[in-house]
């Protein structure tokens, strides 16, 4: 999957307005998904797992500085706010919340897609040579060595996360057992064959406990590959 398809997590409530803003920004090749249980935000994100949140702040049940907060407990995905002119919109009170920008309505679609475009570029390209590697939704993240699944953070040992790199450099291609080993004894973690079997079967639990167990597939004699 390619880093131009983002995925964008819509939170807003004005069905009309919705669909104008998902029409809008899907002209632009973004993957718009609208919330649809406004009881349960925080669920439907987790299982979006977006790039970027654009929240409405007046909303049912809980307004968006909450979403925004309880989001924030998970993830550091951008959030943009919207809001109406009659919000009373608090752009103190958005920061301090984890929003990242905002745009008050009624707005041009071009003023929100110019904030999604350069919030997107600000968040994942400018990093995503050097500090951020993507598959299939999941992200790994090399400044901190951790790996982002569905807005949740898993921490990586060296090893763990090392190895991952590894097999994320060579996505679809097969990593022999032997390059493996050979990138951890060039940074200085001597590990054998028996080693390396330990900490395959760590990440692996670990992985699955995030419900992302079907990322790596081990190939007979040969070694590892992530996606067929």
């Amino acid at each position: 999957m390619g880093m131009n398809k983002y995925r964008l997590f819509l939170v807003e409530d004005d069905d009309v307005i919705a669909r104008e803003i998902k029409l809008h920004l899907e002209k632009w090749g973004y993957e718009v998904h609208c919330a649809e249980d406004f009881g349960n935000v925080l669920a439907e994100f987790a299982a979006r797992s977006p790039h970027l949140v654009l929240m409405d702040i007046g909303l049912p049940f809980f307004n968006g500085y909450y979403w925004c907060s309880q989001i924030r407990q998970i993830s550091q995905v951008p959030i943009i706010f919207v809001s109406s002119a009659g919000d009373n919109m608090n752009i103190v009170m958005a920061v301090n919340m984890g929003g990242d920008d905002f745009v008050v309505k009624p707005f041009e679609p071009e003023v929100l897609s110019a904030k999604v475009q350069a919030m997107l570029r600000r968040t994942y390209a400018f990093r995503g040579q050097t500090n951020v590697m993507e598959w299939d939704g999941l992200i790994l993240d090399l400044t901190d060595a951790s790996l982002l699944v569905e807005g949740q953070k898993l921490d990586l040992t060296k090893n763990e996360f090392r190895i991952l790199q590894l097999l994320f450099e060579n996505a679809g291609r097969t990593v022999s057992r032997e390059a493996i080993m050979k990138r951890l004894w060039d940074n200085d973690c001597f590990v054998d064959d028996n080693t390396l079997t330990v900490n395959m079967t760590r990440l692996r639990k670990k992985l699955e406990g995030a419900g992302a167990g079907q990322l790596i597939h081990t190939q007979k004699g040969l070694g590892y590959i992530i996606g067929e």
